[in-house]
C-alpha cells in the first residue's frame, strides 16, 4: 500500500502527510499493545554522529552496575549481554516494531532501556508515546538533508527528543549535551536539567587526553570529582561519546567505581573503529563513518598514527544529500595518501554520476585519477584493489557501510523511474544484495595476505 501511495501522491505532499500516518500507527499500536513501555526508564541518545557507539556505553554502563537493562541501537537490539543483530535499516524502525521489542524486553525483566533516536523517527512521530528519562546529543551537523529540506528542520527534529523528555514530568528531564557543539544552547533550552560536557567547554571536561590505536584514555573532571576514564573505542570522538556516558551515570547514581568500570568493560561496536586482522603487517579498519564530520574527525585523528599511507575506501548512497558527496572526496583527498571510490547503496540513482561528485573534491584538493584517485563500482573488487595495495605500517579505512547487511543496487527498471520518489521496497527500481563489509575484509585480507 505504501509503495502504491507514494507513487501516485506527489513527494512534496507525501513529505507532509507521512508524519500523520506514522503518528496513526503508532497511538493505534500503544492502544493495541497496552503501551507496554508505561514505567520503563529510558534513555534516548540523537545527533549526527556517535549515536550507536554512546548507546552502547551506556547500556554496558549500566549493565555492570547491576541494572536490568536493554538496548535499541542501530546495529542490535536485546537484553543484558543477550544482544541481538537486527534485520532492518532504520535506526529506529516503525512503532509497531519497537513497541513488541520492548515487549519483548520486558518479559525478560527490563527496568532501563537505551534508546538510539533519529531525526527521523522523532519527526515522524515513531516514538510516540515514550517517556523518557535522560535525553543526549552527541553532536549536530548537516546531515538528512535530503529528507528534512533545510538545517533548521533537521535541528528542531533533533530538539524534540529533549522537548518530548522535559514533558515528562514523573521523570528526571535531565539532557546531556555536547557543550563544544555549536546548537549546543538550543537542546539546554528545551531541558528542565541541562548537564553539558565537552573538551573546551562544558561542566564535565575531559583533560589529559591519551589517544591510541588501542582506545583513548583521560581524566574527566566534574566540580570536584574526577573520573579516571578508559574506553577501548579509538578516536577524539569516542572521548565525548563516553564523556556522555559518565554523565548518564551521574544522573542515574552510579558510583564512580561503576562508571569507571561499567565504560572500561566495552571491547568494541560492531561497524565502529572495527579492526580487521588476518596477521598482516597493515592496520585494516571498518567504520560507519558516512558524513564529513565523522570524515574529518576519524581522518584528524588517525592521520598522526600513521606509519606508511593512509588509503580510503568509501562511496556515498543515492537518493541521500549530495551535497556532502563532493566535500567528503575532498576531505579523503586532502588527508589520505590514496582514494578508492566506490558503491554505497546507490539505490536507483546513477552510480557513475555519484562518483564523479566524490571524485570532484577529492581532484579539487590535488588527487589525480589513476594515480592515488581510483574509481572502482564493485565494493568488493574496489576492497581487493586497495588491500592489495597495502604494505608494512599503512592504514587502510574502510567506511560507510560499517555493520549493514545489505547493500541497495539498480533495479532492472530504475533509469527509466528515477522521476519518481524514493522507494526502496520497488524491485523494479531497487534490488538489496547481501554484503557484510567486515566479514568480506576478512575474506579478502586472507586472500591477499596468503598471496605475499
Amino acid at each position: 500500500m505504501r509503495t502504491v501511495i507514494k507513487k501516485v501522491v506527489p513527494s512534496n505532499l507525501f513529505k507532509k502527510v507521512e508524519p500523520l500516518g506514522h503518528l496513526g500507527e503508532a497511538m493505534v499500536a500503544q492502544t493495541r499493545l497496552g503501551f507496554p513501555a508505561k514505567g520503563l526508564h529510558i534513555i534516548g541518545v540523537t545527533g549526527t554522529n556517535g549515536k550507536t557507539s554512546t548507546c552502547f556505553m551506556i547500556h554496558r554502563m549500566l549493565h555492570e552496575a547491576g541494572f536490568k537493562v536493554g538496548l535499541m541501537t542501530t546495529v542490535a537490539y536485546g537484553a543484558g549481554l543477550d544482544i541481538k543483530e537486527k534485520a532492518e535499516r532504520l535506526t529506529t524502525p516503525s512503532p509497531g516494531t519497537i513497541l513488541k521489542r520492548i515487549q519483548e524486553l520486558r518479559g525478560k525483566g527490563v527496568e532501563w532501556l537505551v534508546l538510539e533516536v533519529t531525526s527521523h523517527a522523532l519527526s515522524q512521530h515513531r516514538v510516540w508515546g515514550l517517556s523518557f528519562d535522560v535525553a543526549v546529543m552527541t553532536n549536530i551537523s548537516h546531515e538528512h538533508l535530503d529528507y528534512h529540506g533545510t538545517f533548521a528542520n533537521y535541528l528542531a527534529a533533533k530538539r524534540r527528543l529533549f522537548a518530548q523528555t522535559n514533558s515528562n514530568k514523573k521523570g528526571l528531564r535531565i539532557g546531556v549535551i555536547n557543550a563544544d557543539d555549536e546548537q549546543a544552547s538550543v537542546f539546554a533550552s528545551a531541558i528542565a536539567n541541562p548537564v553539558t560536557y565537552g573538551i573546551d567547554t562544558g561542566e564535565a571536561r575531559a583533560k589529559k587526553i591519551v589517544l591510541s590505536a588501542d582506545g583513548v584514555t583521560y581524566d574527566a573532571i566534574i566540580g570536584k570529582d574526577s573520573y579516571h576514564i578508559r574506553s577501548k573505542l579509538p578516536g577524539r570522538f569516542n572521548v565525548y561519546n563516553s564523556l556522555a556516558a559518565v554523565c548518564v551515570g551521574r544522573a542515574v547514581g552510579l558510583s564512580k567505581h561503576q562508571i569507571e568500570q561499567g565504560i572500561a568493560a566495552l571491547e568494541s561496536v560492531q561497524g565502529r573503529m572495527t579492526r580487521i586482522d588476518e596477521g598482516q603487517d597493515f592496520s585494516v579498519i571498518v567504520d560507519y563513518a558516512h558524513t564529513p564530520d565523522s570524515f574529518e574527525k576519524l581522518f584528524k585523528d588517525i592521520k598522526p598514527i600513521v606509519e606508511g599511507k593512509m588509503f580510503v575506501m568509501f562511496g556515498s548512497p543515492g537518493r541521500r544529500d549530495e551535497t556532502k558527496r563532493a566535500i567528503q572526496g575532498g576531505l579523503a583527498g586532502q588527508y589520505a595518501d590514496e582514494v578508492v571510490i566506490t558503491e554505497d547503496d546507490d539505490r536507483d540513482m546513477d552510480s557513475q554520476e555519484i562518483m564523479r561528485q566524490i571524485a570532484a573534491g577529492a581532484i579539487d584538493k590535488g588527487k589525480k585519477l589513476d594515480k592515488d584517485l581510483f574509481i572502482i563500482h564493485d565494493r568488493d573488487k574496489a576492497m581487493e584493489f586497495i588491500l592489495g595495495r597495502a604494505k608494512k605500517g599503512d592504514v587502510v579505512l574502510l567506511l560507510g557501510k560499517g555493520h549493514e547487511k545489505d547493500t541497495l543496487r539498480n533495479g532492472p527498471r530504475a533509469a527509466e523511474l528515477r522521476h519518481l520518489q524514493q522507494d526502496d521496497n520497488d524491485p523494479e527500481r531497487v534490488i538489496r544484495f547481501p554484503w557484510d563489509e567486515i566479514g568480506e575484509a576478512h575474506r579478502i585480507l586472507k586472500k591477499v595476505t596468503k598471496k605475499r
